[in-house]
Protein backbone atom coordinates (compact mmCIF):
# COMPACT_ATOMS: atom_id res chain seq x y z
CA UNK A 1 0.00 0.00 0.00
CA UNK A 2 1.61 3.24 -1.10
CA UNK A 3 0.61 6.82 -1.55
CA UNK A 4 1.25 7.50 -5.24
CA UNK A 5 1.97 11.19 -4.68
CA UNK A 6 3.54 10.76 -1.24
CA UNK A 7 7.04 12.19 -0.95
CA UNK A 8 8.08 9.51 1.56
CA UNK A 9 6.68 6.67 -0.56
CA UNK A 10 8.76 8.02 -3.45
CA UNK A 11 11.86 8.00 -1.23
CA UNK A 12 11.06 4.42 -0.13
CA UNK A 13 10.76 3.31 -3.78
CA UNK A 14 14.06 5.10 -4.64
CA UNK A 15 12.36 7.56 -7.02
CA UNK A 16 13.81 10.38 -4.89
CA UNK A 17 17.39 10.04 -3.60
CA UNK A 18 18.01 9.98 0.13
CA UNK A 19 20.72 9.33 2.69
CA UNK A 20 19.54 5.90 3.81
CA UNK A 21 21.12 4.69 7.06
CA UNK A 22 18.97 1.60 7.66
CA UNK A 23 16.51 -0.62 5.80
CA UNK A 24 14.61 -3.84 6.43
CA UNK A 25 11.36 -5.39 5.14
CA UNK A 26 9.14 -3.05 7.19
CA UNK A 27 10.92 0.30 7.31
CA UNK A 28 13.74 2.56 6.26
CA UNK A 29 15.65 5.20 8.17
CA UNK A 30 17.02 8.25 6.42
CA UNK A 31 18.86 11.38 7.40
CA UNK A 32 16.78 14.57 7.33
CA UNK A 33 18.41 16.88 4.78
CA UNK A 34 16.94 19.86 6.67
CA UNK A 35 17.46 18.40 10.13
CA UNK A 36 17.46 20.19 13.44
CA UNK A 37 20.99 18.89 14.06
CA UNK A 38 23.54 16.66 12.29
CA UNK A 39 22.24 13.09 12.36
CA UNK A 40 18.52 14.01 12.60
CA UNK A 41 16.86 10.86 11.27
CA UNK A 42 13.43 9.68 10.18
CA UNK A 43 12.23 6.10 10.70
CA UNK A 44 9.54 5.50 8.08
CA UNK A 45 7.29 2.47 7.61
CA UNK A 46 7.35 1.13 4.05
CA UNK A 47 3.57 0.76 4.14
CA UNK A 48 1.74 4.06 3.70
CA UNK A 49 0.02 5.12 6.93
CA UNK A 50 -0.92 8.81 7.14
CA UNK A 51 -1.11 8.91 10.97
CA UNK A 52 0.03 6.86 13.97
CA UNK A 53 -3.45 5.48 14.70
CA UNK A 54 -3.37 3.57 11.39
CA UNK A 55 -0.07 1.77 12.05
CA UNK A 56 -0.63 -1.84 13.26
CA UNK A 57 0.67 -2.48 16.80
CA UNK A 58 3.27 -5.07 15.71
CA UNK A 59 4.67 -2.70 13.12
CA UNK A 60 4.67 0.17 15.63
CA UNK A 61 6.73 -1.93 18.04
CA UNK A 62 9.25 -2.66 15.29
CA UNK A 63 9.49 1.02 14.29
CA UNK A 64 10.28 2.06 17.87
CA UNK A 65 12.80 -0.79 18.24
CA UNK A 66 14.59 0.53 15.15
CA UNK A 67 14.34 4.09 16.53
CA UNK A 68 15.97 2.91 19.76
CA UNK A 69 18.85 1.26 17.86
CA UNK A 70 19.38 4.37 15.74
CA UNK A 71 19.36 6.54 18.87
CA UNK A 72 22.07 4.30 20.33
CA UNK A 73 24.14 4.55 17.14
CA UNK A 74 23.78 8.34 17.22
CA UNK A 75 25.01 8.43 20.84
CA UNK A 76 28.01 6.25 20.12
CA UNK A 77 29.08 7.69 16.76
CA UNK A 78 28.13 11.35 16.89
CA UNK A 79 29.12 11.86 20.55
CA UNK A 80 25.87 13.57 21.56
CA UNK A 81 24.48 13.86 25.09
CA UNK A 82 20.84 13.09 24.29
CA UNK A 83 18.20 12.46 21.66
CA UNK A 84 14.59 13.49 21.23
CA UNK A 85 12.40 10.76 19.79
CA UNK A 86 9.01 12.02 18.74
CA UNK A 87 6.13 11.88 16.29
CA UNK A 88 4.30 14.75 14.64
CA UNK A 89 0.80 13.33 14.33
CA UNK A 90 -1.54 15.51 12.23
CA UNK A 91 -1.19 18.94 10.66
CA UNK A 92 -1.77 20.90 13.93
CA UNK A 93 1.14 18.90 15.43
CA UNK A 94 3.47 20.01 12.63
CA UNK A 95 3.14 16.97 10.33
CA UNK A 96 3.96 18.19 6.82
CA UNK A 97 3.73 14.92 4.86
CA UNK A 98 0.75 12.57 5.20
CA UNK A 99 2.96 9.55 6.00
CA UNK A 100 3.71 8.50 9.57
CA UNK A 101 7.34 8.71 10.69
CA UNK A 102 9.41 8.85 13.86
CA UNK A 103 11.99 11.60 14.35
CA UNK A 104 15.26 10.94 16.18
CA UNK A 105 17.06 14.22 16.85
CA UNK A 106 20.60 14.22 18.27
CA UNK A 107 21.02 16.69 21.12
CA UNK A 108 23.96 18.47 22.72
CA UNK A 109 23.92 20.92 25.58
CA UNK A 110 23.17 24.49 24.40
CA UNK A 111 22.30 23.37 20.84
CA UNK A 112 19.48 25.96 20.63
CA UNK A 113 16.87 23.39 19.59
CA UNK A 114 13.74 24.42 21.45
CA UNK A 115 11.17 21.72 22.16
CA UNK A 116 9.82 23.52 25.24
CA UNK A 117 6.36 25.03 25.64
CA UNK A 118 4.73 27.13 28.32
CA UNK A 119 2.67 24.97 30.69
CA UNK A 120 -1.13 25.27 30.56
CA UNK A 121 -2.80 25.34 33.96
CA UNK A 122 -6.15 23.56 34.15
CA UNK A 123 -8.62 23.58 37.01
CA UNK A 124 -9.28 20.43 39.03
CA UNK A 125 -12.66 20.16 37.30
CA UNK A 126 -11.11 20.40 33.82
CA UNK A 127 -8.50 17.77 34.71
CA UNK A 128 -11.16 15.42 36.13
CA UNK A 129 -13.36 15.82 33.04
CA UNK A 130 -10.47 15.04 30.70
CA UNK A 131 -9.39 12.10 32.86
CA UNK A 132 -12.89 10.54 32.74
CA UNK A 133 -13.29 11.06 28.98
CA UNK A 134 -9.92 9.48 28.23
CA UNK A 135 -10.35 6.59 30.68
CA UNK A 136 -13.70 5.70 29.10
CA UNK A 137 -12.35 5.81 25.57
CA UNK A 138 -9.08 4.02 26.32
CA UNK A 139 -10.92 1.28 28.20
CA UNK A 140 -12.84 0.42 25.02
CA UNK A 141 -9.91 0.27 22.57
CA UNK A 142 -8.77 -3.20 23.54
CA UNK A 143 -5.50 -2.35 25.24
CA UNK A 144 -4.48 -5.21 27.48
CA UNK A 145 -4.15 -4.32 31.14
CA UNK A 146 -1.68 -7.17 31.62
CA UNK A 147 1.89 -6.17 32.19
CA UNK A 148 3.94 -7.22 29.16
CA UNK A 149 6.63 -9.83 29.73
CA UNK A 150 10.00 -8.13 29.82
CA UNK A 151 12.89 -10.26 28.74
CA UNK A 152 15.68 -10.50 31.24
CA UNK A 153 18.86 -8.72 30.23
CA UNK A 154 22.11 -10.58 30.47
CA UNK A 155 25.18 -8.85 31.80
CA UNK A 156 27.76 -8.46 29.04
CA UNK A 157 31.30 -9.66 29.61
CA UNK A 158 33.52 -6.72 30.42
CA UNK A 159 36.05 -5.90 27.75
CA UNK A 160 39.55 -4.70 28.55
CA UNK A 161 39.73 -0.95 28.97
CA UNK A 162 42.00 0.58 26.34
CA UNK A 163 41.37 4.23 27.09
CA UNK A 164 38.46 6.48 28.13
CA UNK A 165 37.12 6.83 24.57
CA UNK A 166 36.98 3.07 24.03
CA UNK A 167 35.46 2.32 27.41
CA UNK A 168 31.90 1.36 26.54
CA UNK A 169 30.74 1.24 30.14
CA UNK A 170 31.91 4.78 30.84
CA UNK A 171 30.23 5.99 27.65
CA UNK A 172 26.98 4.47 28.88
CA UNK A 173 27.38 6.05 32.33
CA UNK A 174 27.96 9.44 30.70
CA UNK A 175 24.61 9.08 28.86
CA UNK A 176 22.61 8.83 32.08
CA UNK A 177 20.90 12.19 32.69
Amino acid sequence: MTGENCLLCQIISNKIPSYKIYEDDLCIAILDVNGASPGHSFIIPKNHYPIIEQVPDEEMGHLFTVSNKISGAIFENLKVQGTNIFVRNGIPAGQQVAHFMINVIPRKENDNINLQWPPKQLSEEEMSTIELKLKDQIGSVGVSKQTPQIRKQTTPKPEPILDDEDDYFMNQINRIP
